[in-house]
């Protein structure tokens, strides 16, 4: 089960701040990001070299692409200011509500006690859920920069249009694609990986019930969302498939 973890892993540690857009804005979140995630899937192989030598690649192929969008060098980082964030953005009551929920939390893992503590543990180590874990991961964002790609022509289509109620309507209809897309995916990928395709098809026909353009958005944007939910099909359904065979399930 070691290639499968760290290959998943490693790829999930790049597909995601990928799909974050980090790699271009936030250099440093980036490489924290890979450095702590790809540290997770190495973590059952750590006394080999091998596993060392791939995440050290992964990290330089971050690297890379950072260092090939060229970030702003006024922000070079690109790390949020907590400190602000916290003084500016909320206020005393919302500080120490956040307070009392962290506490919370703190005691109900107290409470919990070492049982459940040892459980928890046992799920993290497992390499079936760092690959499927993994393998969510990619296909909720790597399905996002694909879809991205995909719908490219169509977005510059609707970007063209001249003022009016369809370039509003399409303009609307896909200013929620990126977030709807990836529960699409996070929700295909999960009922797949479970090996319940029927549970997936309803996710589909959910969402064509509430999110089909109707006659007022024009083509554009019928295309945009038919094109848009294949990506997110054919991403869910790849990661599905691949997941469920390198744990040694049947494809379906």
């Amino acid at each position: 089960m070691e290639v499968p973890r760290v290959f998943f892993g490693l790829v999930a540690a790049l597909i995601v701040p990928m799909g974050l857009r980090w790699h271009r804005t936030r250099p440093g979140p980036t490489i924290l990001l890979v450095v702590l995630y790809g540290g997770y899937a190495i973590s059952s192989y750590m006394d080999r070299v091998r596993p060392w030598a791939a995440l050290s690649a992964t990290v330089l192929v971050a690297l890379g692409a950072i260092h090939r969008q060229s970030p702003d060098e006024s922000d070079r980082f690109g790390f949020p200011d907590v400190g602000a964030w916290w003084s500016r953005t909320l206020g005393t009551p919302t500080r120490w509500g956040t307070v009392a929920i962290g506490t919370a939390l703190l005691l109900a893992a107290w409470i919990a006690g070492g049982r459940t503590a040892a459980l928890f543990l046992d799920l993290v180590k497992s390499d079936r859920t760092a690959v499927f874990a993994s393998a969510l991961l990619i296909a909720a964002f790597g399905g996002g920069v694909l879809a991205k790609a995909a719908t490219r022509p169509v977005r510059r289509e609707i970007e063209a249009l001249e003022e009016g109620p369809e370039r509003t309507a399409a303009t609307e209809l896909m200013s929620g694609g990126p977030v709807i897309g990836m529960l699409e995916r996070g929700l295909l990928f999960t009922f797949l990986a479970a090996g319940q395709p029927e549970a997936a098809a309803l996710v589909l026909a959910a969402k064509s019930l509430v999110r089909v353009p109707s006659a007022e958005h024009g083509k554009h944007a019928s295309e945009y969302f038919l094109i848009g939910t294949l990506a997110s099909v054919i991403a869910a359904l790849a990661m599905g498939m691949a997941a469920r065979s390198a744990v040694g399930l049947s494809v379906l």
